[in-house]
């Protein structure tokens, strides 16, 4: 994990991107508050006019970057955060936002969901309108609305772009994330995980992921990210299995406010600050073989001597808990490729070094009882 130079000692609570810039937003509880743009992927970050009330969510429609208020409704920019202007929805708490082709929804504090339907000049309350909408997502023409604090809770579900809604089976509990991958929809809920429905929500089942607050969750191929109060656990077989990955992280920013995925990085906002990854760290094994090997082996990386990146391939004749981790010169820790649970066959895994030095690394692969080190050139 990397935050030097990007937004610190400030609660992020959300994550957006235009083109080049990447925006973020900061809530009460820490000073400065507002909106902050990023022109350098997160390197460094300047403030923008839109510098006194806190910001709760942004998404990007078009020209127009909308800000969701805690308090005042939503702002407007056409120019990247230039000028801000207060939109006709002026006195709502905005905590979600999400986009069907010329549509913007925002899920409110108690006063449910809004649409706009020209890029949030305008906006008209849904039936959908006694609600908590913490959450949002779009699976084709099926909207979901997760309601959190007012009753009844849940997962709500709209087939005639928010028109009528209905109340799907997951209706007890407290719903703050939502996120949808191909057929897949995964609810976060607090204190009881991640949910997932493989039909559009008629049938939910609760994955392995199943106690803890879910504030947020992002996808990225068939790897899900959920962010929880304790950081940052990750799943590559769409919710299966999960493991926590918070190397690098300290523990006051565990708290994972949003995701943001953009130029091969994760960026987490958190309850401090802003951190980014390489993206290749966290989703970068993929299965190459399902045949069953005869033992356990570990292969010399291809490309070595590598440029940034090099893959490494490794064996399992049974299903073991894998880990497979990267140090230096010197025996320290420098990432973590993979922590989890695999099936037997053979795997590939990517490490992207664009952020380490030249120089001799080590890459360490124990599962079950075998354990193989084998050494690798980085040359810039």
């Amino acid at each position: 994990m990397n935050n030097n130079g990007m937004v610190k000692n400030t609660n992020v609570y959300s994550l957006a991107a235009s083109g080049n810039n990447i925006f973020a937003t900061a809530g009460y509880l820490y000073d400065p508050y507002g909106v902050f743009l990023s022109t350098n992927n997160g390197t460094s970050w300047t403030q923008t006019s839109l510098n006194n009330l806190s910001v709760y969510r942004l998404v990007i429609s078009g020209n127009n970057i909308l800000a969701g208020m805690e308090q005042y409704g939503i702002y407007s920019s056409t120019n990247n955060g230039i000028n801000w202007t207060l939109t006709s929805l002026s006195d709502r708490r905005v905590y979600s936002f999400a986009i069907n082709g010329n549509n913007v929804f925002a899920g409110t504090y108690y006063y449910g969901l809004y649409l706009s339907t020209n890029n949030g000049t305008s906006w008209t309350q849904t039936s959908l309108n006694n609600r908590d909408v913490r959450s949002l997502a779009i699976n084709g023409n099926n909207i979901f609305a997760g309601v959190s604090d007012s009753l009844p809770r849940g997962v709500y579900v709209s087939t005639n772009n928010g028109t009528s809604w209905t109340q799907t089976s997951l209706n007890n509990r407290v719903v703050w994330s939502l996120a949808v991958n191909g057929n897949n929809v995964f609810a976060g809920t607090w204190d009881f995980g991640v949910y997932v429905s493989t039909n559009n929500g008629t049938n939910w089942t609760q994955t392995s992921l199943n106690s803890g607050r879910v504030i947020s969750l992002a996808v990225y191929g068939n790897s899900v990210f959920a962010g929880t109060e304790f950081g940052v656990h990750v799943s590559n077989n769409n919710g299966v299995s999960w493991t926590q990955r918070n190397e690098g992280l300290i523990t006051s920013t565990f708290y994972t406010n949003d995701f943001y995925i953009s130029n091969n990085y994760i960026f987490i906002g958190t309850g401090r600050n802003v951190w980014r990854r390489p993206l290749s760290e966290l989703v970068g094994i993929k299965p190459i073989s399902n045949e069953i090997p005869n033992h356990f082996s570990l292969s010399q990386n291809y490309p070595n001597p590598f440029n940034p990146t090099t893959n490494i391939k490794f064996s399992l004749p049974n299903s073991s808990f894998v880990k497979l981790i990267v140090t230096d010169i010197l025996g320290r820790e420098v990432a973590v490729l993979v922590n989890e649970k695999l099936n037997v066959g053979t795997y590939q895994a990517d490490w992207n070094a664009v952020n380490y030095p030249s120089g001799v690394y080590f890459y360490k692969l124990v599962a079950s009882d075998y354990t193989e080190t084998k050494k690798m050139v980085l040359v810039k």
